[in-house]
C-alpha cells in the first residue's frame, strides 16, 4: 500500500466515522481538534485502525501523534512492518 493510498483510505474513514468534511483533513491539522475527539473517541480510532489496516494499536501509541501527518506516518510505518516482504 502506498503512502497516498494510506492517506486516502484514512481520510475517507475518518470523515465518515467522525462526520467531518474530508477537505478539512489536511496533514498539518491537529488530529484532536480536526475530529473534535474526546477520550472515548480514541477507542473508536484504535478499533478502526485494527479493522482497516490489520495491526494492533495501543492507546500509548497516540502520545506522540498530534497532527494528521503524524497519524499518517504512524499508520504507514506500521503497515510497512506488517506487509510481507
Amino acid at each position: 500500500m502506498t503512502f497516498d493510498q494510506i492517506i486516502d483510505k484514512t481520510n475517507v474513514w475518518l470523515a465518515d466515522e467522525f462526520e467531518v468534511e474530508e477537505s478539512s483533513l489536511t496533514p498539518d491539522a491537529n488530529l484532536k481538534e480536526a475530529l473534535d475527539l474526546d477520550s472515548l473517541d480514541y477507542v473508536d480510532i484504535v478499533a478502526g485502525i485494527e479493522r482497516i489496516f490489520g495491526f494492533k494499536v495501543k492507546t500509548e501509541d497516540f502520545k506522540t501523534i498530534t497532527s494528521l501527518q503524524d497519524f499518517y506516518d504512524f499508520i504507514a510505518k506500521r503497515v510497512a512492518n506488517t506487509e510481507p516482504a
